[in-house]
């Protein structure tokens, strides 16, 4: 098979196209014909060898990617046949192998794919789609809310315009150039402005200003930085000392410890999560933004990410 190696960390180059041996599917595990890989910001610091997180950095040489979907071709020993000849989307985790056109993934992590999604789509809910359905189980949205949705054009944003204006709420779009910021609009965007002019903040709170808002009332902030700190300073008075992070608000809401972790599914909340998020996108609910990239180019793929020049979740098609 193809599949798309790693030997040295370091630039967007050094991933290589190659031919390799094909997997086998160990017990409990099927083997994929894959049809779309993701690719994920992270998978871009694991490339370099700078990822700090919770698992180290790959052993070398390595098959990067952590999202697949595709048709189950073959099984491991002892799992259930009912999977063979089905389409399936799995995270694999922090274990890589999915950049390639098989991947072994234990059976337990497979999701069968609705039949109103493609692979793409299906690539895009089980990683991206459920750190987004993660992210609002901290945001209590309700209709009465205006929220800011920085990157409105990415991956998590564009599923969070989506679905703040499923719940009612007025949202402004925060994007990084001209088609971006038309496509934040295209997903619903109340107002949908460029973070990379000057004066965007002026432009928001004369929004907030025609509707007598104080100010917004949460943050989804995934940019950081200066766009970031101005979106942070468009939040209504009140509450706690604003501080960067995923998901900001005012007023405070508390919960005890642990809520969260019972509210997103008790003991496997991850898989509980990327079930929600396969739903949202079946119901459509929240229909992912995808952008594609041959196989053989994944480095095009990895340099377009860190460079912002994507919009949506970034797809390998095989």
């Amino acid at each position: 098979m193809h599949a798309v190696r790693l030997h040295t960390f370091g630039p967007a180059e050094n991933l290589t196209y190659e031919t390799v041996d094909d997997p086998r599917p160990g017990p409990g595990e099927v083997r994929i014909a894959v049809a779309a890989a993701g690719v994920h910001l992270l998978d871009t610091a694991l490339r370099q060898g700078r990822h700090r997180g919770p698992a180290p950095p790959p052993e070398l040489p390595t098959v990067p990617g952590r999202e697949v979907a595709g048709t189950v071709d073959a099984l491991g020993v002892g799992t259930d046949p009912a999977w063979l000849g089905r389409r399936v989307v799995a995270h694999l985790g922090m274990v890589p192998g999915g950049h390639a056109e098989l991947a072994a993934v234990p059976a337990d992590r497979l999701h069968a794919i609705p039949d109103s999604l493609d692979a793409g789509q299906a690539v895009a809910m089980i990683g991206t789609g459920r750190t987004t359905m993660g992210i609002l189980l901290f945001a209590d949205l309700t209709a009465d809310d205006i929220a800011i949705v920085p990157a409105a054009a990415g991956g998590i944003g564009s599923l969070l315009v989506q679905y703040a204006k499923n719940t009612g709420a007025t949202v402004i779009g925060l994007a990084g150039g001209t088609a971006k910021v038309a496509r934040a609009r295209e997903l619903g965007a109340d107002l949908a402005v460029d973070y990379t002019d000057d004066e965007w903040p002026s432009l928001v709170r004369g929004f907030l200003d025609a509707r007598a808002a104080p100010g917004a009332g949460i943050v989804f902030d995934s940019v950081g930085g200066a766009a970031g700190r101005a979106a942070v300073g468009l939040l209504a008075p009140g509450g706690p000392a604003p501080r960067l992070r995923l998901v900001l608000r005012r007023p405070a809401r508390r919960r005890p410890p642990g809520a969260d972790r019972r509210r997103a599914g008790g003991d496997n909340p991850l898989r509980t999560l990327e079930t929600a998020a396969l739903a949202e996108a079946a119901a459509g609910r929240l229909i992912p933004t995808v952008q594609t990239f041959p196989l053989a180019e994944a480095a095009a793929a990895h340099r377009a990410l860190e460079t912002r020049a994507t919009m949506g979740k970034v797809v390998l098609i095989p």
